[in-house]
């Protein structure tokens, strides 16, 4: 239930917010470049571009998911990559004929959204790298567990540092590369404004293949969840084989999903900041203010304690849990010899309940601490807690994401067989490596199940309640 709750549903919402904050930021640029054409040509195609790339998007995606045929291969994720492949040429060859007939042809924008969907490409191929198990880093976690959960703990999280610079460089870069293209589409007298649109072009690009990608995300859960059933009806050790390595491709498509989602994110944030400039009347962001220092000050403040609470509140309903089964061993002894059926209803109650109670302060400190400071900081403190929040939590949301899949990779290499102590002994489930991996797998789960998707949607919550209460701060 929870994977089905967290990567299928929790995802699935993520990417929605993803996307309707992308198109609401590009439709009021859409609208700004509109009223500043001259009037005989004026053209509303600006403000609706977004829908229809989106729909074009879609489109590309089924076709994507439809050529997908694994037949033989032993490797699904080279299948999966195919299809994604596929909907990748047929996103560019949509925006080319999107850009020819509703923008007059305006190349320069097609190259915009051109960067945004190779950032895609370039995203998955660095998260396959952090997260699949034949690459250096799971593969340096699992060797670290030969010496205990210490090890794998210190060697996962210095992969989660790691793992932030080639996506940092891949963002700036292309924030930089659609910026230009944009400036020199020339829409208007405003060069800001035509920058702001370039970005806004490449983020549509972007999310054009985030029907594919969610159907990635979907795959992990439902793996994860034949890989249960498969144990829990004894089934033989060539059925677990294959549902081993199936979930481990899974997890990778989880971390996909997640890395995608964040740099999906990373280009809409310059765009939502933009638009909050806009909305709020600002021309620039002085951080030689001290109350503008303070403000932003209190973003990245913010991603940090809103990270806690959620890793806790992961940490509380565990306890609760454990009680519970421990409790329900003690009571019914019958349990464990496998004579009577335990009550699973009550572990669901414990988790449903905790995932609503435990989520409420987090919640409440996200919506009301920009309006607080907005109304004692003003605007321009706002600007600046939202860009310093939003960086912040991209890089905060990595280290967590990938790090925790690395994490949980680690520990399915170790199970399927391919470690070997000095004696050329298989070390497997119920090894010491095997039993520290377990201990890093557990550390990372709440990192990439909880607190780093909960960013996600913390950084587009931040500039969507900006946005539009930006009035109330001037």
């Amino acid at each position: 239930m929870g994977d089905n709750v967290g990567d299928c549903a929790g995802r699935g919402a993520d990417l929605f917010e993803s996307t309707a904050a992308e198109n609401i930021g590009a439709m009021i640029l859409g609208a700004a470049i509109f009223t500043a054409l001259p009037a005989a040509t004026g053209d509303p195609s600006y403000i609706l571009f977004s829908l229809v790339i989106g729909a074009i998007g879609l489109l590309a995606s089924i076709v994507g998911i439809l050529s997908v045929r694994p037949g033989d291969n032993p490797n699904p994720l080279a299948e999966m990559n195919r299809g994604f492949a596929v909907t990748a040429m047929l996103s560019v060859v949509g925006l080319a004929i999107g850009v020819a007939w509703m923008l007059d042809g305006e190349w320069w924008l097609f190259l915009a959204g051109l960067v945004g969907i190779v950032t895609a490409i370039i995203f998955l191929i660095i998260t396959q790298y952090y997260t699949a198990t034949n690459y250096r880093p799971v593969r340096n976690i699992a060797e670290s567990s030969r010496t205990g959960p210490a090890t794998n703990i210190i060697t996962g999280l210095s992969i989660g540092l790691e793992n932030t610079a080639a996506p940092a460089i891949v963002i700036s870069l292309a924030l930089g590369a659609a910026y230009y293209a944009g400036q020199q589409a020339a829409l208007t007298g405003d060069a800001f404004i035509n920058g702001v649109y370039g970005t806004a072009v490449a983020t549509m690009g972007m999310l054009m293949s985030a029907g594919y990608v969610l159907a990635m995300d979907v795959f992990g859960p439902i793996t994860d969840n034949a890989g249960g059933v498969v144990e829990m009806s004894n089934q033989s050790e060539e059925v677990r084989a294959r549902t081993d390595v199936l979930d481990s491709v899974g997890n990778t498509t989880k971390a996909l999903t997640k890395g995608y989602a964040i740099g999906s994110a990373a280009l809409a944030a310059f765009l939502l900041f933009s638009a909050y400039l806009a909305e709020a009347n600002l021309q620039s962001v002085d951080l030689s203010k001290i109350h503008v220092f303070v403000g932003g000050f209190l973003g990245a403040m913010l991603v940090f304690l809103f990270s806690s609470l959620a890793i806790r509140a992961v940490g509380r309903a565990a306890g609760d849990m454990i009680e519970e089964v421990r409790r329900q061993f003690r009571s019914d002894p019958g349990i464990m010899a496998g004579t009577v059926r335990p009550d699973y209803a009550r572990a669901v109650d414990i988790s449903t309940r905790a995932a609503l109670r435990e989520m409420i302060l987090p919640g409440a400190l996200a919506v009301t601490m920009p309006v607080v400071v907005g109304l004692v900081l003003r605007a321009e403190a706002v600007a600046a807690f939202l860009i310093v929040g939003t960086m912040t939590g991209i890089l905060l949301a990595l280290v967590m994401n990938n790090g925790g899949g690395a994490w949980d990779n680690a520990k399915k290499l170790i199970e399927s067989g391919e470690m070997l102590d000095g004696d050329g002994k298989v070390l497997g489930k119920g090894s010491y490596p095997h039993a520290a991996a377990v201990v890093g797998d557990t550390v990372g789960d709440p990192f990439k199940d909880t607190a780093g998707p909960s960013l996600h949607v913390l950084i587009k919550l931040l500039a969507t309640v900006t946005l539009v209460l930006a009035p109330l701060f001037t």
